[in-house]
């Protein structure tokens, strides 16, 4: 079958892209992948073979901004927490001091402004909040003012100012290990962080730290690193983080829609046609 296969559509990051098996199929003309993340490709590797390759933006912008603003509330006021209270067969009342924080009016600073940061910050001012973003590239000024949006230069000013921090990155060279510990220490005690990345951009340890001494109030992650997390990781058993599955993308319709996308790559480089969400070598 080597010689038949010209597309591959790669659906959590199976199967395995690497040069044997690049190298054993010669009329591979496109790679497409279920999601936005490519880090488990080497593009320049799959480049040199003649393969085009694309991925599925489109597809998984509103699914992943909805569960990153489900973590922030969740996490804001300790619904997690709150469940284990409720259904607990000991209780008989709750604590007047189990408080949360508010979100209406609270800032969120979000790092990454692409396709999900700005449906992330079009669901923030929904919830009336402050929002801050950092981004490599400015928006253009109405795309700011749709959502109210103040462009930050340097992250460190975010960072200072945001009582929410919301991670929308790729995961890069450059952006390996974006927030660690100086990037910890430079948010408010009271702030939270949420990740909906990739577990690698964040410092799974300085933050392990910088939760269990107050450097930051709480986090909320749906990826790790590795994920799942071995069962015994300090992560686990901390009360002030909301971890789940890696759920940004899990929906019905983002399913749908994804396969959709990688349908309609697949096609146009079949017929020599512009790929909708073409993915370049870095």
């Amino acid at each position: 079958m080597s010689k038949k296969i010209q597309a591959i559509y790669l659906w959590w990051h199976k199967p395995v892209v690497d040069r044997e098996l690049l190298q054993s199929l010669p009329n591979l003309k496109v790679i497409a992948n279920s999601g936005v993340g490519m880090e488990h490709l080497d593009l320049k590797l799959v480049a040199s073979f003649g393969v085009r390759m694309a991925n599925a933006p489109r597809a998984v912008s509103s699914s992943t901004a909805d569960t990153g603003m489900a973590l922030l509330r969740a996490s804001a006021r300790r619904l997690v927490e709150g469940y284990h209270v409720a259904i607990s067969p000991s209780v008989e009342h709750c604590d007047a001091d189990f408080l949360g924080v508010e979100v209406t009016g609270a800032t969120l600073g979000i790092i990454g402004m692409g396709s999900i940061g700005y449906k992330i910050a079009l669901r923030a001012k929904a919830f009336e909040m402050n929002i801050l973003y950092h981004n490599r590239t400015r928006r253009k000024e109405q795309e700011e003012q749709a959502v109210g949006a103040t462009y930050c230069e340097r992250k460190e000013n975010l960072l200072q100012q945001a009582d929410f921090v919301m991670v929308v990155v790729s995961l890069t060279p450059q952006t390996h290990k974006l927030i660690g510990k100086r990037e910890l220490e430079l948010m408010k005690p009271t702030a939270t962080l949420i990740n909906i990345s990739r577990g690698a951009v964040v410092d799974q340890e300085a933050l392990v730290t910088a939760l269990q001494t107050g450097v930051i109030r709480a986090a909320a992650l749906d990826v790790t690193y590795p994920e799942p997390l071995p069962r015994d990781h300090t992560l686990l058993k901390l009360k002030n983080v909301i971890i789940t599955p890696h759920l940004g993308i899990k929906t019905d319709k983002a399913t749908y829609m994804i396969t959709e996308e990688a349908v309609e790559n697949i096609l146009a480089a079949l017929h020599g046609l512009p790929m909708p969400s073409k993915v370049l070598p870095s």
